[in-house]
């Protein structure tokens, strides 16, 4: 039985919270996933960015909320982990070679999750509840809105116009605004919690009372098969776990969850007929005809385990994967480009080293374990509100075992806040001893705020800079022009780097590009350009280093410039350089 509605006690702990707090929660919750506008280079940096804004007001409506007390109570284990990685970039930076623009970017998003997670964790039994069931409702009307999306982009993709939906690559599949399957299905396994704890509290009494839980639960486990996402199946059966192990939910909020299964397996039904009466693709058949799991991704977490074995106590360096992946050698490597090992647990390892990766991941587990506890010791609407944050905090956790969402701010930032409120203390003082307390402003945290939204702003204004070069317009400045005014962004300037380095005649300021950008993403094109600069400068032993790695790809583009070495007629000395293999092992550091 829940004791939300049992109690005259229950009832009193839920404080209101003012309009602009709910529209603050409101807005970090349910625009970021549904931005669909996007400029080249980055599909997502628009809904990032919406993310670091939205959450900064948020953090501006919760300046009167929190007591400065409360604050300096916050140094749990979650804090120094996230202190501990906050630290990670700028060391990459000092010792690594990381850009300063990916280690601001990198350590600027940290930050934000650290200041998140610390109010979170400041808000008292009432407040909590009640900040919890807006984000609630921002997750439910994101997971509605959707599903809508996901609609549309499989049963009538001409209408995906890329403005207001984005279209999906993918014939079949639902990717939603993210353009990812995975983020999607993800996302719908928060509205599904979200769904059940205002289930859970009757929020629904206007749209049907008790059928409008199950209604909803089948609607986002319909929108999850649309994504032929794993992970987002196996999402659904910890929904139906979660239903057989809360006995504190209400009697409908379990029966519904005990239900998603059987969801999954009618949505999958109803998906095959409409599929077989017809010449339509349907993903999940074709997707889970592969496997439980993903040779490619089975493939680079081998490969990063041979990394960390390489590197075990420093590991490579923060952000370094991608560079150190692609620059050494692995035969028998997945021809995908990889940027991150797809698991969360091994990315730390093998960029930070096994003991601080370790020291990290054992804080975080600690404060997970910390939040179950407590979920499960709190009684009435704070109870719920914990339980159900602890399961949105688990849901994205298991996700990072398979991929890396909380490498992206509409991830990270909900994450952190929510983990936050799941961790809060069990009970508050009102004031505090310094006079600061709730319905007293709060400085500090309104200036986070301000910076979080400035920030956002900045780098919205910033961003141009670098599509100016991808998409001109018809007065645009000339290719080199745009090239330098884009490689001065403060954020951004890698991606410059990778305009100047692929574009420009191969040479020394080719090269030095391309040393720049090789911290960020590897691929095919750069590759090349990379070696043709080394060759260029007289460094043949790296330009066949890279030729070597590039032919592990296997590439078509690649396969078509490494043919000239089949050329007839040519002696081994009128041969290209790409056509001889280096004559000493190249360590990976050699190519930063």
């Amino acid at each position: 039985m829940s004791s939300a509605h049992s109690t005259p006690q229950a009832a009193a702990l839920a404080a209101p919270i003012g309009p602009l707090c709910v529209i603050a929660l409101l807005l970090a919750n349910a625009v970021p996933p549904l931005v669909a506008f996007s400029l080249t280079p980055s599909a997502t940096l628009f809904n990032q960015l919406a993310a670091l804004g939205a959450w900064g007001l948020v953090l501006l409506a919760l300046r009167s909320e929190l007591g400065a007390g409360a604050l300096q109570r916050q140094h749990g284990p979650a804090v120094w982990a996230l202190l501990l990685l906050l630290a990670a970039p700028w060391q990459a930076w000092a010792w690594a070679g990381l850009p300063l623009s990916l280690a601001l970017a990198n350590s600027g998003m940290i930050a934000a999750a650290l200041a998140l997670l610390w109010v979170g964790q400041g808000l008292r039994g009432g407040q909590r509840a009640a900040w919890f069931e807006a984000l609630c409702w921002g997750l439910l009307m994101a997971g509605l809105l959707s599903l809508l999306v996901s609609v549309v982009q499989v049963f009538a993709p001409s209408l995906a116009d890329g403005t207001l939906i984005a279209r999906s690559g993918v014939p079949g599949r639902a990717v939603g605004n993210m353009r990812q399957p995975n983020h999607l299905a993800s996302l719908l396994m928060w509205a599904s919690v979200a769904a059940v704890f205002l289930g859970n509290q009757r929020r629904f009494a206007f749209a049907g009372g008790r059928l409008a839980l199950p209604l909803l639960l089948f609607g986002f486990v319909f929108a999850v098969v649309l994504t032929a996402s794993r992970t987002g199946m196996i999402g659904v059966l910890i929904l139906a776990l979660w239903g057989i192990l809360d006995r504190k939910l209400e009697r409908d909020a379990r029966l519904s969850l005990l239900a998603t299964p059987l969801m999954l397996v009618l949505s999958w039904w109803l998906m095959s007929i409409w599929a077989s009466h017809g010449a339509h693709a349907f993903g999940a058949e074709s997707r889970l005809s592969e496997g439980a799991g993903s040779p490619s991704r089975i493939a680079i977490l081998l490969n990063a385990w041979e990394l960390l074995k390489l590197n075990p106590l420093s590991g490579v360096g923060w952000g370094e994967f991608n560079l150190a992946w692609s620059m050494s050698e692995f035969p028998k490597r997945p021809v995908a480009f990889f940027d991150h090992t797809h698991n969360i647990a091994m990315q730390l390892a093998v960029e930070l080293g096994l003991p601080l990766a370790g020291l990290i991941l054992g804080l975080l587990g600690w404060s997970l374990w910390q939040a179950l506890r407590l979920s499960r010791a709190a009684s009435g609407e704070d109870g719920v509100a914990r339980r159900c944050a602890f399961m949105l905090v688990l849901m994205i956790g298991l996700h990072s075992l398979l991929e890396y969402p909380l490498w992206y701010a509409y991830f990270l930032l909900p994450t952190a806040f929510m983990l936050g409120l799941a961790l809060g203390r069990a009970s508050a003082q009102t004031t505090t001893p310094d006079g600061a307390g709730p319905g007293k402003s709060l400085p500090a945290v309104g200036l986070v705020g301000a910076l979080l939204l400035g920030g956002s702003l900045l780098a919205g204004w910033d961003y141009l800079r670098v599509v100016a070069i991808y998409l001109p317009g018809a007065d645009a400045r000339p290719l080199n022009t745009r090239i330098e005014e884009g490689r001065r962004s403060i954020f951004f300037a890698t991606q410059a780097d990778y305009a100047a380095a692929t574009s420009g005649p191969p040479g020394a300021a080719a090269l030095a590009a391309t040393r720049s950008t090789a911290h960020n993403l590897i691929d095919v094109r750069l590759m090349m350009a990379w070696a043709k600069s080394l060759h260029a400068v007289g460094d043949d032993e790296r330009a066949r280093h890279v030729v070597q790695r590039l032919r592990e790809f296997h590439y078509p583009v690649s396969e078509e410039w490494l043919a000239e070495c089949q050329q007839a007629g040519l002696s081994e000395a009128e041969q290209p350089f790409q056509c001889q293999a280096p004559s000493r092992v190249v360590d990976w550091r050699e190519m930063r």
